[in-house]
């Protein structure tokens, strides 16, 4: 595979291909173990995502990569290989999550700022040897309008590490994901997603701009523009499309050759549904497909629940979501395709 990073953003973007995001911290992934009943070790947190690598037909013909933690990146199968190995036989790339997580911004109740460029020039360049060749960086832009949440600070900060993180990436060789997340958590509507969303794209193309990054050499990884959990109102597919391709169209540079969402806590079919209804009213300057952890991960961790007898129906269950998020990525996917399965 080419080492340009416009050939492999190219190839993380590939027709109806998109990413699986497995890059769950020890805290998040305990969480997700404890409702199965499984103990988060170090064993069990390889067996299960040994799992799904080894998903022969979901990793060559629906994932185009895999974003990794670092405890993962550095792991061995029970046979010996290295799980990065298995990722790269089965035609997928490695990828790495390199940020130090959201933390309080000074003087900015309720805002945080993504922590981690301390030393990340030598992280990135033991990540590359590693076999790492894209890197993700999430920003995290709460919204609470009451309290005047998020801040134009807030944006600003967030958008500026992400250049900064975006640029140590292309010096490595490594592509970066640049993943600026308006939460879906909030009371608010989806008019005023929209309006955050926007505020937060234009900051971040100036950023990366002033940054000398090379946008055919990174993706976008945001969130879809929908209403709030806690607002009481459920945004259709359509509502949904319109709103993000009329946003990406006010914000995303052309250059940029591909964008994956991330599902951001939306149920499975949600997701699903929503990235179909996007792509289905193409073409689009970019391409439009998948980066989702939980919305590709819940059905196969619940068919696993830790029993190695139950592989068999994990990767089952993985590669049926892998399928049905192809074929949104494609504008093909129905939902009598759900009952099918």
């Amino acid at each position: 595979m080419s080492e340009r990073l416009e050939d492999i953003a190219a190839a993380i973007v590939a027709d109806g291909k998109g990413l699986l995001a497995a890059d769950e911290s020890s805290g998040t992934i305990k969480k997700r173990f404890d409702v199965i009943g499984v103990e988060s070790t170090a064993d069990s947190r390889r067996d299960y995502r040994e799992m799904m690598f080894r998903a022969r037909e979901a990793m060559t013909r629906y994932i185009s990569g895999v974003i990794l933690y670092d405890e993962t990146i550095r792991q061995k199968a029970t046979d010996g290989t290295p799980l990065v190995d298995i990722i790269k036989a089965a035609g997928a790339i490695p990828g790495i999550k390199v940020d130090a997580g959201a933390k309080p911004l000074a003087g900015f109740p309720g805002d945080t700022v993504t922590e981690g460029l301390d030393g990340l020039r030598e992280r990135l360049a033991d990540y590359y040897k590693l076999g790492a060749r894209f890197a993700k960086w999430r920003a995290v832009i709460d919204i609470d309008t009451g309290k005047g949440v998020p801040s134009a600070n807030s944006i600003s900060s967030n958008a500026h590490a992400l250049a900064r993180y975006a640029a140590l990436c292309q010096e490595a060789g490594i592509v970066p994901i640049v993943e600026p997340e308006v939460l879906m958590d909030g009371a608010h509507d989806i008019d005023t997603c929209y309006a955050i969303s926007k505020a937060t794209l234009i900051n971040l193309y100036d950023e990366l701009h002033a940054a000398r990054v090379v946008l055919e050499g990174t993706i976008l990884k945001p969130n879809m523009v929908l209403a709030g959990k806690k607002s009481g109102k459920v945004s259709s597919p359509e509502e949904v499309a319109e709103m993000t391709i009329k946003l990406f169209r006010e914000t995303v540079p052309a250059a940029v050759p591909g964008i994956a969402f991330l599902s951001g806590g939306q149920e499975d079919e949600e997701a699903t549904a929503n990235l179909n209804a996007i792509n289905a009213i193409g073409p689009h300057p970019w391409k439009l497909t998948f980066s989702y952890g939980r919305a590709l991960q819940a059905a196969p961790q619940k068919a696993w629940s830790g029993k190695a007898s139950n592989i068999a129906a994990g990767q089952a269950a993985f590669t049926h979501r892998a399928h049905m998020n192809h074929l949104a990525a494609l504008g093909k996917w129905k939902a009598s395709l759900e009952q099918a399965a």
